[in-house]
């Protein structure tokens, strides 16, 4: 099958993918290498069981002191997630709808493949637009027992691939709002607004009683939200958060189908 669609994004791309993949691998090594100078600081530990509402924003559960809560706090509850995201929403709003309001769309479309094939190879593509930063970073955190920042190689794998499909999800989600409403913007701005209520649900659950049953609905409970870095990820975990990818993505294949092209 060919995968003309798919080479032409990554390369319209190619910039974003290595910008934000090098700027991750300095700041994950950074995180990394400073670990040991905090690793026997109680007061760190201290300051997040007093100050719990403000350390939960930031995904900060547990001790801040242990490999995991260190990865937790600094990486992969917060910053690694959103560094995703922003690849696959900002991917996911425009490689139909963006195209579509720009005017390319129309040649993409005159290709001899089916729009679910176009479609396809656009879901595949927000997939890997993801890949280089979650692999670095995770290679980055692989080198840190150098550093006595040692986590389970099991656990780290499950980690970084639920990342990537909580990346999909969301990614998904706007790739079927912008074709669904023929708009980025709108794309861009629901999904983001979307994004960022899960994550505060799932941050702000265990310190506030009424949100807990709430994290359910969260796709970042399932990803980073369950001390995955230590237990693993589960695998209820992966089959829901596949199942929303399935389930957008197929989606905004089926409304791809029915759009008018410009």
């Amino acid at each position: 099958m060919s995968t003309d669609v798919v080479r032409l994004d990554l390369l319209l791309r190619r910039r974003s993918i290595v910008g934000y993949s090098f700027g991750m691998a300095v700041y994950a090594i950074v995180i990394v290498a400073l670990y040991p100078a905090f690793q026997n600081e109680t007061g760190l530990d201290q300051f997040t069981s007093e100050n719990s509402t403000v350390a939960a924003l930031f995904g900060i559960n547990g001790s801040l002191t242990s490999a995991s809560g260190w990865l937790n706090a600094n990486l992969y509850a917060n910053f690694l997630p959103l560094i995703i995201l922003l690849l696959t929403i900002g991917y996911g709003a425009s490689c139909i709808a963006g195209q579509n309001e720009d005017g390319t769309l129309g040649l993409v479309v005159t290709l001899p493949l089916s729009r679910t094939r176009i479609a396809l190879q656009k879901v595949a593509a927000m997939w890997l637009v993801a890949v280089p930063v979650s692999l670095v970073t995770a290679f980055c955190v692989i080198a840190g027992r150098g550093f006595d920042l040692r986590i389970g190689t099991g656990a780290l794998i499950g980690v970084t691939v639920a990342l990537l499909l909580l990346g999909i999800d969301f990614g998904a989600l706007a790739m079927l709002i912008g074709v669904s409403t023929g708009s980025r913007p709108i794309a861009l701005g629901v999904a983001s607004m979307i994004a960022a209520a899960a994550y505060l649900i799932n941050s702000l659950a265990p310190v506030v009683g009424w949100l807990r049953p709430a994290r359910l609905v969260s796709p970042f409970f399932y990803a980073v939200g369950d001390n995955q870095l230590v237990e693993g990820v589960s695998f209820s975990a992966f089959v829901v958060l596949t199942a929303i990818a399935v389930v957008l993505s197929w989606s905004a294949i089926a409304v791809f189908g029915h759009l008018d092209v410009n």
